[in-house]
C-alpha cells in the first residue's frame, strides 16, 4: 500500500488587485493546493485573509476551468470551441497573426490588451512589456479603467511621496472612511479600526450604501453617488467660516489656497441638501467632529472615482487634511499610496526606452471603439488579451463583444483559466498561476515588500508569463540579452536593491519568511511633512494644480452634474466573492447575482426579495435577483461587479448597462456609477 502523501505548508503572497497584498500559508499535498490561510509574515495582514481567497483559490488553480494546454480555435468566434496544440504550434500561430498584421499595416496594428490580473512585479508587467515595447506595438494607458483617477488626485496634491500607512490610524482620534468598503476590499484596515475603537477613536463613514463598517460608525453619511465633491467643498467652506483652518500649516506647506477656497465658497448647505441629499445637521456634525479632532486619518476608496466628478471629489476630500493641518505627526494624514515608499525601478524592469518614437497610446476605456473604427490608421489587426477579462470588466460590454467578434482581428489569449474574453481568441496560451513561479511584490495599500516562490509545479503545460514572452521574443528574433533575463534577474530589476531598507538582500533574495517594511529615512514610520515631503513641482501640497488645469481644466475641484435619462442609478462596487472578475468562474459565483433596491422603489414596481428582475437601459438588459433593503438610498440600485456572462439569462452582466462615453473629470476615466436604469419584474 502506498504511504499517504504528506501535507506541507508553504509561504506565499496574494497577487490580486487589492490594496492589502496578504502573506499566505498554502497547504500542499503532492502537486495540489488543499487549503489557503493567512500567515503572519506580513505584520499588517497578520494571519487574516478574505473568504474569497480561502474559498476560491484552490478551485481557481485546480478546477474545471483551468487552462492546462495551448489551444487553437476550431469553431465560430466566441463559441469557445478549441482543440489542443503544442506550444510550438501555438507560438507559431501568434507569430503568424502578429506578423501578418505588421506586414500589412506596421507594428502599431498590434495592441496588448492587459490590465491588473496579478499584481506581482513580474507577472503584472515585466518581460511582456519589454516584448511589446520592442515590437513597436500600440501603447495602452491602463489606469483610466480603474485607479488612475484616485492616483492622480493624490499625486496632484502630494506628488509621488507615500501617504500614511494604514496602521497609523491607531494613533488617530478621528478616522474618515470615504467611499471605501473596507470589509470587502480593504479587510485589514477594518482590524486597525477595531483596535482604534478600543481607544475611543471615532469613525465617520461616507458612502452611498450602508456597509458593515457604516453600521459600526459613530457617524454614517449616506451620500448620493457622485456628489462627494459638493460635500467636501462645503465642509471646507464651513471649516473656514468657523475659523477651524490651520493657517500656519497652510502658509508653510500649501500653494493655491485662494483659488481652492474661491471655488469651495460656492458650496454650502443648500448644495449639500439638493445635490448630496444630506441635511444641514449632517454637514455640521461632520465639521464639528473634524474641527474638534487632534489627529484625523482619512481613507479614500476607488468608489469615489467612478463618477463624472470623481477626481474632484477625491481631491477635495484629501485637501481637507491639508486645510486643517492634519499632517506632520503620526495618525494624521491621507491613507493612500503608502506603497510609494518602495524603491521600484519600473523603467529598468519594463524598458520603455525600447518604444519607437511617435508610438501612439490608447486609453484602455476606448479599446472597443478603436477596434471598430474603420477610419483608424493604422487599424488594430492583432491583439493579445492577458492578465485581463475585459468582457466582464469594461463599460459598454455589448460594444466590446461586437469588437472582439471581428473575423479579421487576430486575437491571442493568455490566462490561468478560461474566461468569457478568451472565448473570442484564435489561440490560447495557458498561464501558470502565481503559486507556480517566483515573483516579488510591492503593494499599493501598505508599505511592505515580499517575495514568493512556487508552492506547486506548473499545472499541465502552463507556463509563467515571463517564460511565455521570452519564447515569443525568441520567435520574433529579439536576441538582445534583456529578453533572456531569468526571473531572478527580473526580480532584481524591479526594485533598487541597494536601498538600505532591503537590509542587504537583493529583491530576488528577500527571504520568504520576511516582509521588509519600507520606512522613511532612518527607519522611522513615514509621516507627510515630517520625514516625507510633497514631491510636487512647488515642493508643497498643491491645492491648485497647474498640471490638472493644463491637461483637463480642473486646477481646483468642482462639481459637474450628469443628465439623468432614467429614474434609478446603478452602482456596481466590489464583491465579497470576486476580486474584479477573478473567481467569477468559481462555484461561489454560480447563479444569478443580486440587485439591492430601496423598499420605496421596490413597492412602486411591485418587487419583493427573491424576485427575478430585469434591469435595463438603452444599452442592454441584465437579469438579477432582487434584495429589498434600506441599506441603499431611494433611487439607487446596488449590484456587485465582476460577474460573468453565465449569471444572467440575457447573456450580459451589469457592464452592458454602463456607458463608456461619460468620463471622469480628470484622466478620462470610466464612469461606472453614472449608469441610469430602470427595473421591472422579469417576465
Amino acid at each position: 500500500m502506498n504511504e499517504a502523501v504528506r501535507e506541507l505548508v508553504k509561504p506565499s503572497v496574494c497577487p490580486l488587485d487589492c490594496p492589502d497584498t496578504c502573506s499566505l500559508s498554502v497547504s500542499v499535498q503532492g502537486d495540489r493546493i488543499t487549503a489557503i490561510r493567512g500567515s503572519k509574515v506580513n505584520p499588517f495582514t497578520d494571519g487574516v485573509i478574505c473568504n474569497k481567497v480561502a474559498r476560491s483559490y484552490p478551485e481557481f488553480v485546480h478546477g474545471a476551468g483551468r487552462l492546462m494546454h495551448p489551444m487553437k480555435r476550431v469553431g465560430p468566434r466566441g463559441k469557445g470551441q478549441f482543440e489542443p496544440v503544442s506550444w510550438d504550434a501555438a507560438l507559431d500561430l501568434v507569430h503568424e497573426g502578429f506578423s501578418r498584421a505588421i506586414a500589412q499595416y506596421g507594428p502599431q496594428s498590434v495592441m496588448p490588451f492587459n490590465y491588473a490580473g496579478p499584481h506581482g512585479e513580474l507577472a503584472g508587467g515585466s518581460m511582456d512589456r519589454r516584448f511589446f515595447h520592442k515590437l513597436g506595438a500600440t501603447l495602452l494607458n491602463r489606469g483610466p479603467l480603474c485607479g488612475a483617477v484616485r492616483g492622480t488626485a493624490y499625486t496632484s496634491l502630494y506628488g509621488s511621496s507615500p501617504g500614511m500607512p494604514p496602521e497609523q490610524a491607531r494613533q488617530s482620534d478621528l478616522v474618515v472612511i470615504w467611499g471605501n468598503n473596507v470589509t470587502v476590499s480593504n479587510l485589514h484596515l477594518m482590524r486597525v479600526l477595531k483596535d482604534a475603537g478600543k481607544r475611543g477613536v471615532r469613525v465617520v463613514v461616507i458612502d452611498p450604501k450602508r456597509t458593515k463598517i457604516a453600521e459600526r460608525a459613530d457617524l454614517f453619511i449616506q451620500i448620493r453617488p457622485g456628489s462627494d465633491v459638493v460635500f467636501a467643498m462645503a465642509a471646507a467652506a464651513e471649516l473656514e467660516r468657523r475659523g477651524a483652518l490651520d493657517r500656519a500649516f497652510i502658509e508653510e506647506w500649501t500653494v493655491g489656497f485662494d483659488a481652492f477656497m474661491d471655488e469651495a465658497r460656492r458650496y454650502g448647505v443648500k448644495q449639500v441638501e439638493d445635490i448630496c441629499g444630506l441635511s444641514a445637521d449632517t454637514l455640521m456634525e461632520f465639521v464639528e467632529l473634524y474641527a474638534g479632532a487632534e489627529n484625523v486619518a482619512a481613507s479614500f476608496g476607488n468608489g469615489i472615482e467612478r463618477g463624472r466628478s470623481g477626481g474632484s471629489g477625491l481631491r477635495a476630500g484629501m485637501a481637507l487634511q491639508a486645510l486643517t493641518g492634519n499632517h506632520g505627526r503620526p495618525g494624521a494624514g491621507v491613507i493612500a499610496k503608502p506603497g510609494l515608499s518602495a524603491p521600484k525601478t519600473t523603467e529598468r524592469l519594463q524598458r520603455p526606452d525600447l518604444v519607437p518614437d511617435g508610438t501612439r497610446t490608447f486609453n484602455i476605456v476606448d479599446v472597443a471603439h478603436k477596434l471598430l473604427d474603420k477610419t483608424l490608421d493604422p487599424p488594430v489587426m492583432a491583439t493579445m488579451i492577458y492578465n485581463h477579462n475585459p468582457v466582464c470588466t469594461h463599460p459598454d460590454q455589448k460594444t466590446l463583444i461586437k469588437a472582439l467578434r471581428r473575423e479579421d482581428l487576430f486575437i491571442a489569449g493568455c490566462d490561468v483559466v478560461m474566461t468569457d474574453s478568451l472565448a473570442f481568441a484564435d489561440v490560447i496560451l495557458p498561464a501558470a498561476s502565481h503559486f507556480e513561479f517566483d515573483d516579488v511584490y510591492g503593494a499599493y495599500g501598505q508599505n511592505y515588500v515580499q517575495r514568493a516562490a512556487p508552492v506547486i509545479p506548473c499545472v499541465g503545460e502552463s507556463l509563467p508569463n515571463t517564460e511565455i514572452f521570452r519564447r515569443l521574443a525568441a520567435r520574433f528574433g529579439f536576441d538582445d540579452p534583456i529578453f533572456k533575463d531569468d526571473d531572478a534577474a527580473l526580480m532584481d530589476a524591479a526594485f533598487d536593491g541597494s536601498d538600505e531598507r532591503f537590509q542587504g538582500f537583493s529583491p530576488g533574495g528577500v527571504p520568504l519568511e520576511r516582509a521588509l517594511v519600507m520606512t522613511a529615512k532612518g527607519g522611522s514610520e513615514p509621516v507627510m511633512c515630517k520625514n516625507v515631503f510633497p514631491a510636487t513641482p512647488s515642493g508643497r501640497i498643491e491645492l491648485y494644480s497647474e498640471d490638472l488645469e493644463e491637461r483637463f481644466g480642473y486646477g481646483v475641484p468642482r462639481f459637474e452634474p450628469v443628465k439623468r435619462d432614467r429614474p434609478l442609478i446603478l452602482i456596481s462596487p466590489s464583491s465579497d466573492k470576486r476580486t474584479n472578475a477573478t473567481f467569477g468562474g468559481c462555484a461561489e459565483s454560480d447563479g444569478m447575482e443580486v440587485v439591492e433596491i430601496h423598499p420605496d422603489n421596490a413597492a412602486e414596481r411591485g418587487l419583493t426579495s427573491g424576485d427575478q428582475a430585469t434591469v435595463s437601459n438603452e444599452r442592454g438588459k441584465v437579469t438579477l435577483k432582487v434584495v429589498v433593503s434600506d441599506a441603499v438610498l431611494p433611487g439607487v440600485l446596488y449590484s456587485p461587479k465582476g460577474t460573468w456572462l453565465k449569471t444572467s439569462a440575457t447573456g450580459n452582466t451589469v457592464n452592458a448597462l454602463i456607458p463608456s462615453h461619460i468620463r471622469t473629470d480628470i484622466e478620462d476615466g470610466a464612469c461606472y456609477n453614472e449608469t441610469f436604469v430602470d427595473i421591472e419584474r422579469s417576465a
